[in-house]
């Protein structure tokens, strides 16, 4: 597990060979899943676990970060922030959600440079009109003109510093608009220079099948439990032609049922004791968050003080 020390030592999200080594993965088209996380916590713990990637979660990093649904409320300093502070702790390389880029082409060269200096190791973008919903909550999806949404992924492409990074481009076309311009988007970005393409939202196996037949590059798929699309096993998705598999709510719903698991008992006893919700070990805890490092440089600096 990172600590303080581990996470400093690194560069920001495992460095420039480890980017690129993911980079090289994506783009050989060997099965990734990559794990959702929205905080800090989320990060250091996921980060012990030997993922090749994570992904940063623009619906649990804006709810973690603001309290508000994930709406396009949140602003590019808000997120780029976001992005570096994950990044700081972690070892593994992570691609970040940028909405629609936070605003029209120049933004989208500003977001691009700026997740990519924060330690991203790629980016997602998305062609849904401003302010944008959550591909998976209630209510209309309405995207951009394909034109606009074909140059946004082309200046992505032109403005990143390294070929490494990645460019994830998403269509949100499938809710309104149906599956067949969802695939036509999608072409358009491939056409573009697009790295990997993202049909947000097919509602069942054969749709998922339907965009791997069509597209050849590799392919992105939300698992989002709950959500519009069936989550399929890892061999489902290998069959069906995925290559990266994201799981970003996993990690937020089921903190967010463990919180309420315990802050119920409080409320109701008055007290943790008793609690039937299984907890991280305390100091466990601690040692991830740094607290060893902590206590040496303490130590090593008393001494030192003491000869100065």
């Amino acid at each position: 597990m990172p600590g303080i020390g581990n996470g400093a030592a690194a560069a920001a999200g495992g460095g420039a060979a480890a980017r690129a080594a993911f980079a090289s993965r994506v783009r050989s088209r060997e099965f990734t899943p990559l794990p959702g996380v929205f905080d800090l916590i989320s990060a250091r713990i996921c980060d012990g676990y030997g993922f090749s990637g994570l992904y940063m979660t623009g619906y649990g990093a804006v709810a973690s970060h603001l309290g508000l649904p994930d709406a396009g409320l949140a602003t590019y300093s808000e997120m780029v922030e976001r992005v570096s502070r994950i990044c700081s702790v972690t070892r593994t390389p992570l691609i970040a959600d940028a909405d629609t880029g936070y605003g029209g082409l120049l933004n989208v060269q500003h977001t691009v440079r700026g997740y990519e200096r924060a330690g991203a190791a790629g980016i997602q973008l998305e062609d849904q009109q401003f302010p944008k919903k959550c591909g998976h909550a209630p209510g209309s999806r309405p995207v951009i003109e394909l034109p606009e949404a074909v140059a946004k992924i082309a200046v992505a492409v032109e403005s990143r510093e390294s070929e490494d990074f990645l460019v994830v481009a998403r269509t949100d076309a499938r809710s309104d608009y149906g599956l067949a311009e969802a695939l036509r988007r999608a072409e358009a970005f491939a056409r573009a220079g697009a790295d990997v393409l993202f049909v947000e939202g097919p509602r069942s196996l054969e749709e998922m099948r339907a965009v791997g037949r069509a597209l050849d590059l590799p392919l992105m798929a939300n698992m989002v439990d709950g959500g519009r699309t069936p989550v399929l096993s890892r061999e489902e998705l290998r069959e069906v032609g995925y290559t990266l598999a994201l799981f970003p709510a996993t990690g937020f719903l089921a903190a967010g049922a463990a919180l309420r698991s315990v802050y119920s008992h409080i409320a109701e006893h008055g007290s943790s004791a008793g609690l039937a919700q299984p907890l991280h070990d305390f100091d466990a805890f601690s040692e991830l968050m740094g607290f060893p490092e902590v206590r040496e440089f303490e130590e090593r600096w008393a001494s030192r003080v003491e000869e100065l």
